[in-house]
């Protein structure tokens, strides 16, 4: 495929696509979190903006490599998304049901938590790297590169409206995170199973 507005608006629609999962998350970390600081939304949002783009290389590289491997592994993607988003989101609904108000307050997204959310909403995207086959390196690198970029930006209107709602909802912010990250994972799960 030639770089021009095709490729582009792709790219773009792809990185639309791919980045719902994280912007669900995304809500429900600002929920979590309603103090959460700029910086901290950057870096937040740019570890799903790594892994959206790391993920689809990564197909990619698959597909160009060991296309019977990956296939081998594809059939397990949603029960891993599941289980992780599942995990993390029953932790957040455990503390918000059985924790003191200043238990929800405080901020629980540690490095650990946002390196499995990430993985967890862009494992799915291993299976653009079929959609991409046919580009060459730098082409796959650019379409990377864009759904980094839509999903950070997304993922940043994500993390400013959980906010928003967060210091309205502030008690009960854990718990609704944690039935919005479960919910992401079973819809991951019966998506990835059945259609």
């Amino acid at each position: 495929m030639q770089l021009g507005i095709r490729f582009f608006v792709s790219s773009i629609l792809l990185g639309v696509g791919l980045a719902m999962d994280a912007f669900s998350v995304s809500l429900a970390n600002g929920l979590n979190a309603p103090a959460m600081k700029k910086k901290r939304m950057c870096s937040v949002a740019g570890v799903f903006a790594f892994f959206q783009a790391f993920m689809p290389m990564t197909g990619w590289l698959l597909v160009h490599t060991m296309l019977r491997y990956f296939k081998m592994f594809e059939p397990f993607i949603p029960w891993i998304a599941l289980a992780l988003l599942a995990f993390i989101g029953g932790k957040m609904l455990i503390e918000g049901i059985c924790g003191g108000e200043e238990d929800v307050k405080r901020e629980t997204l540690t490095a650990w938590v946002l390196f499995i959310q990430g993985i967890a909403t862009s494992i799915d995207a291993l299976s653009v790297g079929f959609t991409i086959a046919d580009y060459n390196c730098g082409q796959a690198l650019l379409a990377s590169m864009i759904i980094a970029l839509v999903t950070f930006v997304i993922c940043m209107a994500g993390l400013s409206a959980g906010k928003k709602c967060g210091t309205k909802l502030s008690s009960k912010a854990s718990v609704l995170g944690g039935v919005i990250l479960i919910g992401i994972g079973v819809e991951i799960f019966i998506t990835g199973v059945f259609f």
